[in-house]
C-alpha cells in the first residue's frame, strides 16, 4: 500500500511565498515522475509542474519564474516552492507520483490535496 501526504498549504497574501511538501510512504521501489497539479471548483485539474527521475523539470506557463520544484528520493518527497503568489494561484494542490512498488508494480498515486488561498 502506497500513500501520499501533502502539507504546507494555507492562507497567504499576494506576493507571499509557500512551500508545499508531498511525502510518499509504503512499499516503494523507486519513483519516476513527481508532479503537482491544481484544481479550482468546477474546473479541470491542471498540471503545475513535473520533475523526472533525471531532474528534468517542466512548468506551466502561468507559474514559470515563480515556482520551483525539487525532489528528495531518499525521503520519497517532492517540494513545490511557490513565490510571488497571486490570487489566481488559489486552488487545491495535489501531488502525483508515478512509481514502482517493491514488487515492480507501476502506477500513478495521488495525494489528498492541500488548499492554497491567496487573498488580501
Amino acid at each position: 500500500q502506497v500513500q501520499l501526504v501533502e502539507s504546507g498549504g494555507g492562507l497567504v497574501q499576494p506576493g507571499d511565498s509557500l512551500r508545499l511538501s508531498c511525502a510518499a510512504s509504503g512499499s516503494i521501489g523507486h519513483i519516476d515522475t513527481m508532479a503537482w497539479y491544481r484544481q479550482a471548483p468546477g474546473k479541470q485539474r491542471e498540471l503545475v509542474a513535473v520533475i523526472t527521475r533525471l531532474d528534468i523539470r517542466k512548468y506551466a506557463d502561468s507559474v514559470k519564474g515563480r515556482f520551483g520544484l525539487s525532489r528528495e528520493d531518499d525521503r520519497h518527497t517532492v517540494y513545490l516552492q511557490m513565490n510571488s503568489l497571486k490570487p489566481d494561484d488559489t486552488d487545491v494542490y495535489y501531488c502525483k507520483m508515478n512509481l514502482f512498488t517493491v514488487r515492480w508494480n507501476n502506477g500513478d498515486y495521488w495525494g489528498q490535496g492541500t488548499q492554497v488561498t491567496v487573498s488580501s
